[in-house]
């Protein structure tokens, strides 16, 4: 792994990330924009928020891995093309999990609401987190694996996309001692569903803001790790 010292690349990142909070800084009433159009189109926004958010945080991972932020055979398109997907599942499973997490307590005898103060809603939002993560990021986080090493292996070309997985072939060259023992062992119970009890301790509106930040954080995390794991060989 190279020492990570500021390069030229660095302060150009910088620039473009502060350019761009000033500039939605300066948009009027920029909070009840974006969830005005979270509101009518959540489903574009959460494509476009990992698409972009997720990919950056791997570029970021290859920084802190390889020195550099994007080299031949890295994918760029097809990575952010494959987070914007993963995006819409996402999307689609908060929906799912916020619902239904609630009815396992009530399953239990557990008859709570949001209404009935915090202690509630933390319960509540750590059952919610605990299935999410139990249930649906396993599944998310190894099919990531999947599809990102298929992008690897037809060298991060567009037409990545296009042509089939080779499923098996993919699942057989996962290093398990290192989807186990850290990417599901340690980041699901240390990180995500702390983190992800806090995403649903807020707002509706405001989840979706911190999930598209999580989403940058996902991408560092899951990248970094498959980083780690080729540089292993």
């Amino acid at each position: 792994m190279n020492k990570i010292s500021l390069k030229k690349s660095d302060f150009a990142v910088f620039t473009v990330v502060a350019l761009i909070l000033i500039w939605v800084a300066c948009q009027p009433h920029p909070i009840e924009t974006f969830k005005l159009y979270t509101k009518e189109h959540g489903y574009i926004l959460s494509f476009l928020k990992f698409a972009i958010l997720a990919t950056f945080g791997e570029c970021v991972a290859l920084r802190i891995v390889n020195g550099c932020y994007w080299r031949p055979g890295f994918g760029l398109i097809a990575k952010a093309v494959m987070w914007g997907f993963i995006g819409l599942f996402l999307k689609a499973s908060f929906t799912v999990f916020a619902v239904g997490s609630p009815a396992v307590l009530t399953s239990l005898g557990l008859n709570i609401s949001a209404e009935d103060g915090f202690f509630a809603r933390l319960l509540i939002a750590f059952t919610t987190s605990v299935m999410l993560n139990t249930v649906f990021a396993p599944v998310l986080m190894i099919l990531h694996k999947i599809y990102d090493d298929h992008i690897q292996v037809h060298q991060g070309k567009i037409r990545s996309l296009i042509i089939p997985v080779d499923v098996a072939d993919r699942f057989a060259s996962i290093d398990w001692n290192n989807m186990w023992g850290f990417v599901l062992k340690k980041t699901v119970p240390i990180f995500w569903i702390p983190a992800h009890t806090f995403t649903f301790m807020l707002p509706p509106d405001a989840r979706i803001i911190f999930a598209a930040l999580l989403g940058g954080v996902l991408g560092v995390i899951l990248a970094f790790a498959s980083l780690k794991s080729r540089a292993a060989y």
